[in-house]
């Protein structure tokens, strides 16, 4: 099978693509790959690293500078006509996109010649590219159920979850004593995104301070750039782990009992996976504020809290750790809500349907 791939931007495009590109693997044996993302983001890097054939367009996404946009007009087109080349000489069975600007001139080169294709997209509100894209789109998977209805022009559309949550259940688990903490003591991990955020974490030194005494542990992840500020004239209680980064905190969260996190795609993803109770704190910052509605889907759901960025201070998080921790009626009801919403077949589901298309 020969297939073509483009995600882009961020790793909640970027590894869904990699978890399906992974089950192909297994299930296709001959597969032959090619990934179209951009010259200069994240992708550029992680792609190559795998030992994938990789190509980079020169395009960029759409802002409020006109003379960028102007510009990126012309970066389109000639983007879309680079990819009617590559995919005249590749000859794939099937294009695959999984979100980012990028995407747009790939699956638009394989509408005009007549290859099949499919389309992800991971969070509850559907991306300009992707929404655009929609209609000329063989098959279209999304990662929440409520999702379906916003692809009315789509051919087909399937819920299938997120590819990325699977990584959770397989990955390597992570002790508490691995990182200095107590195995029989609940945990607790408070995590704002890879990156940190300087914003979350001023305000989250309180919740610190009065966790100091409590009967849970906390793992407080600050972010790299963000660690050295964070500890800075600070002292923290023995119950309190601070560290810039973990490696494969999918690990840990096998072992926690409660999870303090943004709610980009992947995160959700490993959250349902794993029935982790979580409270969410989505970032503001994001396109169409898309994270306050994935979110959302769980909350309403009642299975997980939320506080917006806004109303987030140390104290109303402390509460609502306790509390929920305390409750072990409501705790458990939570699970078992996490457990009705979650996928955990979203690979197979996914490339049964890539089968039965290139059939």
């Amino acid at each position: 099978m020969k297939v073509v791939v483009s995600a882009g931007g961020t790793g909640g495009h970027i590894y869904p693509a990699l978890a399906i590109l992974e089950k192909l693997k297994k299930e296709v044996g001959n597969l032959e790959v090619l990934y179209i993302g951009t010259k200069n983001r994240m992708e550029s890097e992680i792609i190559p690293k795998r030992g994938i054939e990789y190509v980079g367009l020169d395009i960029y996404g759409f802002s409020k500078n006109i003379f960028r946009d102007i510009k990126n007009i012309y970066l389109v087109s000639s983007s879309y006509h680079k990819c009617l080349k590559l995919l005249k000489e590749f000859k794939p069975d099937i294009v695959l996109g999984f979100g980012g600007y990028v995407t747009y001139p790939v699956l638009k080169a394989a509408k005009k010649l007549n290859i099949k294709t499919f389309l992800h997209e991971q969070n509850s509100v559907v991306g300009k590219t992707n929404k655009l894209l929609s209609k000329d789109i063989d098959l279209v998977a999304v990662s929440f159920l409520s999702t379906m209805s916003k692809f009315p022009k789509a051919k087909k559309v399937i819920y299938s979850g997120n590819p990325c949550g699977e990584h959770a259940l397989t990955t390597k688990p992570i002790k508490k004593s691995d990182i200095g903490l107590d195995n029989k003591k609940k945990l607790v991990i408070v995590v704002a995104g890879s990156l940190g955020s300087s914003t979350v974490n001023e305000k989250l030194k309180e919740f610190l301070r009065l966790s100091k005494k409590s009967d849970y542990q906390v793992l407080y992840i600050t972010g790299k750039s963000h660690y050295e500020e964070f500890k800075k004239n600070t002292r923290f209680g023995s119950n309190i782990k601070v560290l810039p980064y973990l490696d494969n905190l999918a690990g840990l969260m096998c072992n926690c009992d409660l999870i303090v996190t943004r709610a980009g795609a992947s995160t959700m993803s490993e959250i349902l996976a794993l029935n982790l109770p979580a409270i969410f704190i989505p970032s503001p910052y994001v396109a169409g504020n898309h994270q306050y509605y994935n979110a959302l889907e769980i909350v309403k759901n009642n299975a997980g809290l939320m506080i917006e960025e806004d109303k987030l201070n140390g104290e109303v998080l402390f509460n609502m750790v306790t509390e929920l921790l305390n409750d072990k009626q409501k705790y458990e009801i939570m699970k078992m809500n996490l457990r009705n919403l979650g996928k955990t077949d979203s690979s197979k589901i996914i490339v049964d349907e890539i089968k039965e298309l290139i059939k």
